[in-house]
């Protein structure tokens, strides 16, 4: 999994900061050739180790068997790396059975990898992460994505009732929300609407390897409802309440 994303961030690299034609999807999100030639490299790579095992990607589409299966987004951050900001990463996950199992993050620009193994920890390279003590919303730092989605996915009160009930919040957005959280620099990481698996397989399991806990606005774990909470764990309860989930 190290060795695909490695492959399909050099092959980014090469196209990141230099100008792209840029094509938008049917859901209005842009996809560039960087994007399909990476996603292409990762399923050669996997599939020459594993022939047997599945994939959903967010370029290619899903192929092969769905009990065993990658999960891949070639650049998580596509605007940010259309518009040269150095936020974007590749993602890839293993589905065993509808359980994530194992996850790889790489940001090719800053060379940080994120790895996770269900049962095993998660790591920033090899150092172990794990998420904050923080026990107290009034103390915790909220990560969010973009605000207009939010908004106009219906989630704006929610949003504010836990604006109003932590201390900081910073605007992330895509995997790096998810990492700080998992490195215990924040404690609550939300996303939504219209969130897709490929968006969030790795991510899911890197922060409850690193002690902390993953649902849906509903408390559901799952990668497939469209809406995303991470956080610390011991703040989820009350992240949830605010947000009117469980």
């Amino acid at each position: 999994m190290v060795e695909a994303a490695r492959a399909a961030g050099e092959i980014a690299l090469k196209y990141f900061g230099r100008g792209l034609e840029v094509t938008l999807k049917a859901d209005r999100s842009p996809v560039t050739q960087a994007d399909r030639e990476a996603e292409q490299v990762i399923v050669e790579i996997l599939t020459g180790a594993f022939p047997e095992h599945g994939f959903l990607g967010e370029e290619l589409g899903a192929r092969g068997s769905t009990e065993v299966r990658w999960i891949v987004d070639p650049i998580d951050g596509t605007r940010n790396f259309v518009r040269g900001i150095p936020m974007w990463a590749v993602l890839i996950a293993l589905e065993e059975r509808g359980e994530i199992t194992a996850g790889v993050i790489l940001n090719p620009v800053s060379g940080e990898l994120w790895t996770a193994r269900k049962g095993r920890g998660a790591f920033l390279g090899t150092e172990r992460i794990r998420v904050s003590q923080v026990s107290s919303l009034d103390k915790a730092t909220l990560v969010h994505a973009s605000l207009g989605l939010l908004r106009r996915g219906g989630h704006w009160d929610a949003f504010t009732r836990l604006v109003d009930a932590t201390d900081r919040q910073r605007g992330f957005g895509d995997f790096m929300g998810y990492t700080v959280v998992a490195e215990g620099k924040a404690e609550i990481a939300l996303e939504a609407p219209d969130l897709k698996p490929w968006d969030l397989a790795p991510v899911k399991l890197l922060v409850e390897e690193a002690g902390g806990r993953f649902s849906d606005f509903v408390g559901v774990s799952s990668i497939y409802s469209g809406t995303a909470l991470a956080s610390n764990g011991r703040l989820h309860d009350a992240a949830l309440a605010l947000i009117g989930g469980k």
